[in-house]
């Protein structure tokens, strides 16, 4: 079995039961400060995957580490644990935020740009492309990326939009090397 699936199967399932408690959005906003420690820390990623330690002594780390957290996520790391798949977090946030997204219409979208967005640019490029993927808004996050030379990339699930410069120029030089 893939690991997607792996990952996919979890995410539902919390997915489901924060639709029940009525706390995706907290749960959401939990899984990013999560996947966030998981990113900065791999020594402690390491250690939850360690047979050093019993799986008893490992849920109690991820409760402490995770207190503030929604119970339902921390008993979802607990059950990872258990299952030995906690490599798994990063994949089960990803489909969680696209169930999530899906359910409350909105997606999620990367922004490349050469500086960063104002509220208002970004209010805009939610419109339209929203617009262009049947989303009612965007969630955006931007990455500044200062090779594009100028214009912006949008990119939305498998979507990519892509004005830019570099592409431009990059277009450019196909035509002229005919």
């Amino acid at each position: 079995m893939s690991q997607l699936t792996i990952a996919n199967r979890y995410a539902t399932a919390l997915f489901q039961l924060a639709l029940e408690k009525q706390a995706v959005t907290e749960i959401n906003a939990d899984l990013d400060e999560v996947v966030k420690v998981f990113e900065t820390t791999p020594e402690f990623v390491s250690l939850l995957a360690s047979p050093k330690f019993s799986n008893a002594r490992k849920k109690q780390i991820v409760a402490e580490t995770f207190a503030g957290a929604h119970p339902l996520l921390v008993n979802t790391l607990e059950l990872l644990i258990d299952k030995k798949r906690i490599d798994e977090v990063s994949n089960l946030a990803i489909r969680f935020k696209a169930l999530a997204a899906e359910a409350q219409g909105y997606a999620e979208a990367t922004v490349f740009s050469t500086r960063a967005l104002t509220d208002q640019e970004k209010d805009e490029i939610s419109a339209s492309f929203g617009k262009l993927v049947g989303k009612e808004k965007l969630s955006i996050t931007n990455v500044i990326e200062p090779s594009i030379l100028g214009g912006v990339r949008v990119q939305i699930g498998n979507y990519i939009f892509d004005n830019t410069i570099a592409s431009k120029l990059q277009g450019l030089k196909r035509t002229l090397a005919v």
